[in-house]
């Protein structure tokens, strides 16, 4: 079927909605979901290299942060030669996986979507199980993941279909796109579904072959979604899933001279040692490597004295303590108009102190755990700091319970460059600053090494004309939180130190995964 064709059969994309909870058939679905899938937790997985399970007496193991005792998922390790060797089965692949037609490529992400959507509430509980997700965020990260596969695959049918070229007198021209070769995807636990999927179907259905390094905090949700493009036709040896340590597995891939690009999200640190290790050629090296990095940020909202205070005390309570703020794009400042400073902060922490914490599989939680110890204690620090730095309001230590449970946390009268109100904490801390108008508050906004999300709450036209201009951030909304991103209406990515801004879930993010050839032929009379 014609390329055409088959996007027509397809129609428009459309996001996918969310589960509505409040309805007592998708709750009681939901439980019996997480009843399923808790009487599969501490099972053994293997690598998969080249087609074939591979089992390794080095393990990880993946726990519930909302019950650090109870162990997840225990996983073979890839060594340095098994990630060398990973690379060499993709390359091997790569060579008829490329010569597949993009209607099959795409009609693979088609019916992966078709699976997710069958096991939708089921993969949402391996999501709150492993990653501390309530039910509506964990919801969310698998609706974005099928959205990914409908809308690369129809971005793929475009890219593959005719592309426009001038014509010249007496040539036949075309352009044509053809994949890269070998990636590496390397994907963060926060969206363990959402971005460890979206990097994977945009390397596939674009040609190319892939070696997963997933999370070691959330190796099974990637490992359930390989199981999926398996059963939707993927051939074995096209994905290599190799869990292990970033300095073992992780360099190693990055590294090899095989590997054509990296596909990362993740902190500023590790993506800027990527963007170090492939830039430098290693011997046998016929290419540049492309890397395609996402990095985190430092998210401002501001709230103008001409705002709908209402509004933005929610939108500010959801972007900072949605999945504990352990979101890239969450909301760590909020910068206020001195004139609404103090009647905004009562009313923010009247709402905040009405959060819920606990065990992310209760759903009258509105927060779960953060992700692991290591996290909890860096939190807990950058806490103390604050405590320097700032007014404590809110907040500001451990929920009583087994897991990783945090506080909401808000510190009052921060001062610009502050280091709880420069650095990314990742975690629920938000801190508020008071700005004396609206040409201080864009300039707190950008004064930091980072540029992801903003928002702006305001009434004000000519305001948020000018912070469309002037705050420059790679997703910038208008009188409504700055996370939640939706694939297709909100192409997400940043500039500075967040990242490459790549834009996923735009129309332009494939385009990163392949490479253009010209080819022009002279008429012969």
């Amino acid at each position: 079927m014609a390329t055409l064709e088959v996007s027509i059969a397809r129609g428009e994309f459309r996001n996918e909605p969310p589960t509505d909870f409040s309805k007592p058939e998708n709750r009681s679905r939901m439980e019996a979901a997480l009843k399923k899938v808790a009487a599969e937790l501490g099972r053994e997985y293997p690598l998969l290299i080249g087609g074939r399970e591979v089992r390794t007496e080095d393990k990880l193991r993946s726990i519930n942060p909302s019950r650090p005792s109870q162990v997840v998922g225990i996983f073979s390790k890839a060594s340095k030669e098994l990630a060398a060797r990973a690379v060499e089965e993709a390359d091997k692949a790569f060579q008829h996986w490329k010569r597949t037609s993009p209607e099959h490529r795409a009609e693979i992400l088609f019916r992966t979507a078709e699976l997710l959507r069958e096991k939708r509430l089921e993969m949402n509980a391996w999501l709150v199980y492993e990653t501390g997700k309530t039910w509506p965020e964990a919801d969310a990260d698998i609706a974005e993941l099928i959205d990914f596969c409908e809308f690369y695959g129809r971005e793929a049918l475009r890219y593959f279909g005719p592309q426009p070229v001038t014509p010249v007198p007496g040539e036949r021209n075309r352009l044509v796109y053809i994949p890269l070769g070998v990636g590496a995807v390397i994907p963060p636990w926060n969206f363990a579904g959402a971005i460890m999927g979206g990097m994977t179907t945009a390397s596939l259905v674009t040609g190319n072959t892939v070696v997963l390094k997933p999370s070691s905090d959330s190796p099974t949700i990637a490992w359930k979604f390989v199981e999926l493009l398996h059963q939707a036709g993927l051939p074995r040896d096209v994905l290599q899933f190799c869990p292990g340590s970033g300095s073992a597995m992780g360099d190693t891939v990055v590294a090899h001279p095989r590997t054509r690009f990296i596909a990362f999200t993740g902190s500023k640190e590790v993506g800027l040692r990527i963007c170090e290790l492939a830039a430098k050629v290693q011997p046998g090296q016929i290419w540049i490597k492309r890397t395609v990095l996402e990095m985190g940020g430092k998210d401002a909202i501001i709230v103008d004295e001409e705002a709908d205070l209402d509004a933005a005390v929610e939108g500010v309570t959801i972007s900072a303590f949605g999945y504990q703020g352990q979101k890239c794009s969450a909301c760590s400042r909020a910068i206020v108009s001195e004139k609404i400073y103090d009647a905004f902060l009562e009313r923010l922490v009247e709402r905040c102190r009405k959060i819920t914490v606990g065990p992310a599989e209760d759903p009258a939680n509105f927060m779960g755990p953060v992700i692991n110890e290591s996290a909890m204690k860096s939190i807990l620090e950058y806490i103390e700091i604050g405590k320097r730095e700032g007014r404590l309001v809110l907040g500001g230590g451990r929920v009583p319970g087994e897991g990783y449970f945090l506080e909401p946390t808000i510190f009052a009268d921060v001062p610009p460059r502050a280091r709880i109100e420069q650095e990314e904490i990742f975690g629920p801390v938000l801190a508020v600053i008071k700005a004396k108008d609206f040409d201080q508050a864009l300039e707190i906004a950008n004064d930091t090494e980072y540029g992801l999300t903003g928002a702006v709450y305001s009434r004000n036209r000519s305001k948020l004309d000018r912070a469309a201009e002037e705050f420059h951030v790679g997703n910038l909304y208008f009188n409504r939180k700055c996370t939640g991103a939706l694939v297709g209406g909100h192409p997400f990515g940043g500039f500075n130190m967040s990242g490459t801004d790549s834009k996923a879930g735009g129309r332009d993010y494939l385009l990163l995964f392949l490479q253009a050839k010209s080819i022009s032929e002279k008429i012969l009379s």
